[in-house]
């Protein structure tokens, strides 16, 4: 399964159980970083560009399904947790 990644307008629930806020992510990311070594030698990344990011799985940590897991809008998700805001 690809994911999509959620965004401003939206975000992940399972479909199994509802589970709106714990999820285990296996994702690749291409990246250009700038890197700046101390005099001792100690790495510090000072700049990260994202050239390319894939979601390679999405697991909902509650029961442990990834064929569940659905990309839902926010204000929906709000309305699930909250049915008195309906």
């Amino acid at each position: 399964m690809t994911a999509q990644i959620p965004d401003t307008t939206n975000r992940w629930r399972c479909g199994g159980c509802g589970n709106l806020t714990r999820f285990d992510v296996t994702r690749t990311r291409r990246t250009d970083e700038y890197w700046h070594f101390d005099l001792s030698g100690e790495p510090v990344v000072e700049d990260t560009e994202v050239k390319a990011e894939t979601v390679e799985s999405v697991t909902c940590r509650w029961c442990g399904r990834s064929d569940a897991i659905e990309l839902i809008d926010r204000n929906e998700a709000a309305v699930a947790e909250d049915p008195a805001k309906d």
